[in-house]
């Protein structure tokens, strides 16, 4: 299980006996070693059933599973391979009930939860309850509750989000519901409490691999103490060199307590790049050098030195958008691709990135005039769609009836004469005798409450929810699942009310086209299929319709499996980790973007502007680069603003300070693409010449 590794990959797939620690800088090989540590764990005697291996994306876990089961075959199959927050749900559904969960509880989307906290917190504003979200997932992550929140709260902002966050934590248990949160807090919960639970899961882990460790937050890293026991046998695999979701509780605290809580921790360095040149490393290595380091370590690359990294002065937005352009125009007619080959031209080998989603826009409007085929990474969720969240909440309803949000978008999409005085009252009901509202339309006394013509209408949506749940339930395979669906959506007239509500028939076309996709998707993971990435699929047991829509919620975008089209991508520098391309241009390096304005304005007492959190602000700024700059392979292009737009005024720009760390050869700091494609044109016409009199003379 060791071909083609290099020593310290060796190392760390031969560790099994305890804690193991792998610092993987960027392009080391992380998930072939976690992928060989798998199979070598099977090859030691460790049933595959008793290996987890914990990512963070569906989309890694998708390619994790493929790349295992290339190399160990058949015995991949039982090895646990998920992200955190599907091992959460497995968990809960397992042992929910300890915490008074149903099996069958719903997974709240952020939308969900946006409209519970404004009905929980008296607001029609959408961007108070946005705020409110954010401070409670950060609780959350903390792992603290609504009465720890309260107990630690400063000011009367605070108090009040706790107090809303109780009134939260009350009707998602009335809702049988959770949030994405949950799905890590609420499992800690469970093994915290419950000692049979927790001893059944150490029992059933004999080892734990983490991926992307760096991401850990406070509360997945108690998770994973409780899950791996005193006998810690575990791998975490990650680099604190990329840790860069801070802002959303992820800590570089859980590598400095894993020495700690673990004194044997072995701790493995993989500094080997297999992914860039030595130019562009040098670059990496020197950015990272000023942040203090954890584990030092300094990546290296036998790839050969490589074109130099280039840095590019630009006017403005538009300016730097047409240079772009003109960059990849000319890389793709054989501009600076002696060194590298000609093999890299494609569109998809090139990338665009930038701090934040509005830089996008410029570049968009470049290439469309260039005709320049692109995706902007990150955009809307396919799940995000209307159409597709009604058809959601549909089946969320079939699963748990408890669910009331999903109750109030079923009963009125499509539209089926329930209007909203009824539905008021029906609210009112439900909640004075402490009902769901589903269980609220069977009540004996629920006509004293509601006109008797609004009963029958509310009677005859139960019978028909209840109706589809019993045909869901013996829905299997992927023929059978496409006829539930099929019939579904004819009898609530889905289609008629696509094109109902929308003017353009061109839009409700395409509407109705995602439903069909969905349906397809729906059907293949009834059938035992799954593919979540481009070429990846892999076959797993045939489900009940009931059994995937309760996996619903945890799902990515469709959009993942269309990983392979040929276009350029424009992505965010945290979206594009974990990724990486033949050649990359980081767009508007300047101060006041990247880094991003460090000292905040709205800083208070709390200390937000002290002079320590400006200056951990920076080493994720720093990190955030370092990460953009270990994404390119063959080519980089580091642009900055001589002037940029900030909100309606154009001011001065100041390169970053990023650009200076990088230490570049002065000689290889500056070129002009356009120069370039003069060049090229100029040389291309000079052999056309050179061609025609030759087949003249020979003529």
């Amino acid at each position: 299980m060791s071909d083609g590794l290099n020593l310290a990959q060796q190392e760390a797939v031969n560790y099994m006996h305890g804690a193991c620690l792998v610092l993987a800088g960027a392009g080391s090989g992380k998930t072939r070693v976690i992928t060989h540590k798998i199979g070598r764990l099977i090859q030691a005697g460790l049933p595959a059933s008793e290996i987890a291996a914990i990512t963070f994306t569906n989309k890694a876990a998708a390619e994790m599973r493929e790349r295992a089961k290339k190399l160990i075959g058949r015995a991949a199959k039982g090895v646990v391979i998920c992200t955190f927050h599907a091992l959460g749900v497995r968990m809960l559904r397992q042992d929910g009930e300890a915490l008074g969960l149903k099996p069958q509880f719903s997974i709240l989307d952020s939308d969900d939860v946006t409209g519970i906290l404004k009905d929980a917190g008296g607001s029609t504003d959408a961007a108070t309850a946005r705020q409110w979200q954010w401070a409670i997932s950060r609780w959350k992550n903390m792992g603290l509750n609504a009465a720890q929140a309260q107990a630690q709260a400063s000011g009367d902002e605070e108090r009040l989000i706790a107090r809303i966050m109780a009134r939260y934590e009350e009707r998602l248990t009335a809702y049988q519901s959770v949030d994405f949160d949950d799905l890590i807090g609420l499992p800690l919960k469970l093994l915290r409490e419950h000692e049979a639970v927790r001893t059944k899961w150490q029992q059933s882990l004999g080892h734990v691999l983490v991926d992307e460790y760096q991401d850990t937050n406070a509360t997945q890293y108690e998770v994973l103490k409780l899950l791996v026991g005193a006998r810690g046998r575990f791998t975490a695999v990650g680099d604190d060199d990329q840790s860069i979701y801070g802002w959303r509780g992820a800590t570089l605290d859980n590598l400095k307590k894993l020495p700690v809580d673990y004194p044997s921790l072995r701790v493995i360095k993989l500094e080997q790049n297999y992914r860039s040149t030595g130019a562009i490393l040098r670059a990496a290595n020197n950015v990272i050098a000023p942040n203090p380091k954890l584990f030092p370590k300094t990546l290296f690359s036998e790839l050969g030195e490589g074109e130099p990294v280039r840095v590019v002065d630009c006017d403005s937005e538009d300016h730097e958008a047409e240079r772009v352009v003109a960059r990849i125009q000319s890389l793709r007619a054989g501009g600076e691709l002696q060194a590298v080959g000609s093999q890299h031209k494609e569109w998809k080998d090139f990338c665009v990135l930038y701090r934040a989603n509005h830089m996008a826009k410029p570049f968009e409007k470049a290439f469309r005039r260039a005709q320049i085929p692109y995706k902007v990474s990150g955009g809307q969720s396919f799940f995000d769609r209307a159409e597709i969240k009604d058809l959601c909440c549909w089946l969320r309803l079939l699963v748990n009836n408890d669910d009331d949000p999903a109750f109030m978008r079923s009963v009125t999409t499509p539209k089926r004469g329930i209007g909203h005085t009824t539905l008021g009252a029906l609210g009112v009901f439900a909640s004075r005798y402490k009902l769901s509202l589903f269980e609220a339309l069977f009540s004996h006394s629920l006509g004293s409450a509601v006109p008797a013509k609004a009963v029958a209408s509310l009677h005859e949506f139960g019978r028909y929810v209840n109706e589809l749940e019993y045909r869901a339930k013996n829905t299997m395979g992927a023929e059978d699942a496409r006829r539930f669906l099929t019939d579904w959506l004819k009898d609530i007239e889905y289609e008629k009310h696509l094109y109902d509500g929308e003017d353009s028939e061109k839009i409700a076309a395409a509407r109705w086209t995602n439903v069909m996709d969905f349906c397809d998707w729906m059907a293949q993971r009834c059938g035992g299929q799954i593919d979540d990435t481009a070429g990846a699929v892999v076959e797993s047991e045939k489900k009940t319709m009931l059994e995937v829509v309760q996996t619903i919620a945890l799902l990515s975008t469709l959009s993942e499996r269309e990983g392979d089209q040929n276009v350029v991508t424009l992505s965010t520098l945290h979206a594009a980790k974990g990724l990486e391309w033949p050649h990359v241009v980081l767009a508007g390096c300047n101060e006041g973007l990247l880094p991003f304005r460090l000292e905040d304005k709205n800083g208070d007492e709390s200390g937000t502007n002290s002079e320590e959190n400006i200056a951990l602000r920076l080493q994720e700024e720093r990190r955030l680069m370092y990460v953009g700059i270990t994404r390119a392979q063959h080519t980089l292009a580091v642009n900055w603003l001589r002037r940029r737009k900030k909100g309606r005024d154009t001011v001065a720009g100041v390169p970053s300070r990023f650009i200076a760390e990088m230490a570049l050869d002065k000689t290889t700091a500056k070129e002009d693409p356009r120069e370039k494609i003069k060049a090229l044109r100029a040389e291309f016409a000079k052999r056309a010449a050179d061609t025609a009199e030759a087949a003249r003379t020979a003529g």
